[in-house]
């Protein structure tokens, strides 16, 4: 938006710095009337730690170290992009920048590697520094956006656009709303629709593609525009079971149970074989192993109903509950 003829200012938040005085040219904004000099207070320098703590943002990057386990290298990626919108955002106080950077996103990775979760921490980090309006996430697949007939598709992806305008839309499995083989197939319009809010509403905006690496690189090489919009990559990878191990204890924890020491041994051969076993999808796959060993537990529980039962021994997950899963029937022991 152009600035109006009347003065305006950028107030400092730093009280001891000095201040000067900028002219700048704006044009009269309602009938294009000649330019008039306006006043800018412009600070000679600014404070980026005290910026930092004002944003707040550290307190998201926090959860996000409480959240997921692991994922060093994407961590340290959203530290750095949070560092850089925050001196985008001093820059723009020292008037040396006036477009809003691109911040559209590409996340790939297996199955249960913590996409969304870093995706709504992101959205959280957009929101604090002044790059979205709201920072909500809206979550999405291909049947979300594409229809399955004429005149289906535009109303359905605009709809989801409308929803997601000042915030977060995250596509996941993105590689699927181009589908070449299917002459009827709508998911192109739906890219087109897409490229069109990417470039022309970027500073309301930020959309995530997530899904497998290697489907997301064959997307990219059909759809060079969508690749061109996309300033960050970021690869998840894959838990090691030492990290496997560490989320199955906070999940755990967070629902007030525990395992055993016994248990715990058994749980570490179980991650072992499940990692070798088709469809493993690391913390997902960890959640469901655990919930159905709630389940056991609770049954081993009520069978023994007679008996009292103590505070820990509800709260305990034991080897039983472990070994009837039908991971150690259908595997053999790993090496390692």
């Amino acid at each position: 938006m152009r600035p109006s003829a009347r003065k305006w200012r950028l107030a400092s938040s730093f009280p001891r710095e000095s201040n000067r005085r900028a002219t700048v040219e704006a044009a009269e904004a309602m009938n294009g009337d000649a330019s008039q000099k306006a006043e800018v207070t412009v600070p000679d320098a600014v404070d980026l730690e005290a910026e930092f703590r004002a944003s707040n943002v550290q307190e998201v990057l926090d959860q996000l170290d409480r959240e997921l386990v692991g994922l060093g290298p994407v961590k340290t990626r959203i530290r750095e992009i949070a560092a850089l919108l925050l001196v985008d955002r001093v820059r723009r106080r020292l008037n040396l920048t006036s477009e809003t950077p691109t911040l559209h996103m590409c996340f790939t990775g297996n199955p249960g590697t913590g996409k969304t979760t870093v995706a709504l921490r992101m959205a959280d980090i957009l929101h604090r520094l002044g790059y979205v309006r709201q920072g909500h996430l809206v979550a999405v697949t291909r049947d979300d956006l594409v229809g399955q007939y004429i005149g289906h598709t535009a109303p359905k992806t605009k709809e989801v656009l409308k929803k997601a305008m000042g915030g977060v839309l995250f596509i996941d499995e993105a590689y699927y709303l181009y589908r070449p083989e299917n002459e009827r197939d709508y998911g192109q319009e739906a890219i087109e629709i897409l490229l069109q809010v990417m470039e022309n509403q970027r500073d309301d905006l930020v959309v995530i593609l997530a899904g497998y690496k290697d489907k997301m690189d064959r997307f990219f090489q059909s759809n060079p525009g969508m690749r061109s919009r996309i300033a960050h990559h970021i690869d998840f990878p894959d838990y090691t079971p030492e990290e496997l191990l560490a989320i199955g204890k906070l999940m755990l924890a967070q629902q007030n149970y525990r395992l055993s020491p016994e248990a715990e041994e058994v749980f570490k051969d179980y991650i072992r074989r499940r990692m070798q076993m088709p469809h493993f999808a690391n913390a997902r796959s960890i959640r469901n192993a655990l919930d159905r060993a709630r389940l056991r537990q609770a049954n081993r529980l009520f069978a023994s109903r007679g008996k009292p039962l103590t505070r820990e021994q509800i709260m305990t997950i034991e080897p039983a509950d472990l070994l009837q899963s039908r991971i150690f029937r259908e595997t053999v022991q790993p090496p390692g």
